[in-house]
């Protein structure tokens, strides 16, 4: 009981440490307004046709853009655990192209790495093997179809940068949905 009551005071005491350092001025709430504002001042410059705007959903700053649809229904039949199969090309707001599954694409803008296997990727959606905001417009897609995502960095990589990511980077995503595999919350009738 004694070393319970130690490792707790110690985990209050370093979570109280640790929100003290933090810089007001990057707080979570500043960070996504920040966001916000950069993301509304890109779709000014580069307006896309046929916004879809994901109000309560997950945030006021999700942006779905669909290229080619099967339905003019946003796809609300696919639960967490379905396997899907898609192709993605990532950018930041600057339009600076930081992955693909696309081999040409990453060989056109000097992202290509050689040995990777260039191929759609297929994951287990809404289980976290990907990021939030990816994942969140792939569940709005159905097969077929094509659409590009613009969500805020809380949705992405947050405030931890990758190789050609800045940390707080609003990101873009256009996603091909290529396949969806039920998976085991489906029930069968």
């Amino acid at each position: 009981m004694h070393y319970r009551l130690i490792a707790f005071a110690a985990l209050l005491l370093g979570a109280i440490s640790v929100s003290s350092c933090i810089d007001p001025d990057q707080s979570q709430e500043v960070i996504f307004q920040k966001d916000k504002e950069a993301i509304e001042n890109y779709l000014a410059e580069n307006p896309f046709d046929g916004a879809v705007k994901e109000y309560g959903l997950v945030s006021d700053a999700f942006y779905m853009f669909w290229e080619t649809s099967v339905s003019p229904e946003v796809n609300s039949g696919m639960l967490i655990g379905d396997t899907v199969t898609v192709n993605y090309t990532g950018r930041l707001l600057s339009d600076v192209i930081f992955d693909s599954t696309i081999e040409q694409v990453a060989k056109d803008n000097g992202v290509f790495q050689s040995g990777r296997e260039y191929k759609p990727l297929t994951f287990p959606n809404g289980l976290g093997a990907f990021l939030t905001g990816f994942e969140f417009g792939i569940s709005k897609m159905k097969p077929g179809e094509k659409a590009t995502v613009i969500f805020p960095s809380g949705m992405g990589y947050g405030s931890n940068p990758r190789e050609g990511i800045p940390a707080n980077s609003p990101l873009i995503f256009e996603l091909e949905l290529i396949q969806v595999k039920k998976g085991p919350k489906h029930t069968n009738p």
